[in-house]
């Protein structure tokens, strides 16, 4: 089973509300809130994938530089997220300042402003303990395993 690298940028605006897009035109999770993320491409930095996600999904410019990594989540899935096993590592990285302004793009249907305590109830199933542990409490590390 290969292992996926993904990231996944909050960003907070300065009343501390985080940016989240509903998932459209997608196999998995579609009509979902989450953060602008996705897979790491060969030979690409991860804070370079985190701006070009959040670029391609929402259209806002974050320099890799201005990129805090908040933290790792390893998730070990069996059957989990409905398309089979998963492996993989989810990196965090919090962003308090770009360019431009936010817009529905790729894989995205709409935007909208929330704050950390009060995420939509129809959000990834994930995403609530991702931001308590990394952005709230800044833990480093988590980890999800399911033994086979």
């Amino acid at each position: 089973m290969d292992l996926t690298l993904v990231v996944w940028t909050f960003l907070q605006d300065a009343q501390g509300r985080l940016l989240l897009g509903r998932r459209a035109g997608t196999r998995y999770a579609a009509g979902l809130w989450n953060l602008p993320g996705g897979r790491v491409e060969p030979s690409e930095r991860l804070a370079q994938a985190a701006a070009r996600e959040v670029r391609e999904e929402v259209g806002l410019h974050v320099r890799p530089q201005d990129l805090e990594c908040l933290g790792v989540a390893r998730y070990d899935l069996t059957g989990a997220v409905g398309e089979g096993p998963a492996r993989g590592v989810d990196f965090f990285f919090l962003a308090r300042t770009w360019t431009g302004e936010p817009r529905a793009l790729e894989h995205t249907g709409e935007l909208g402003w929330f704050a950390p305590d009060a995420l939509p109830t129809d959000s990834l199933p994930w995403l609530p303990a991702a931001v308590e542990a990394h952005l709230l409490r800044r833990e480093w590390l988590t980890e999800t395993v399911h033994p086979a």
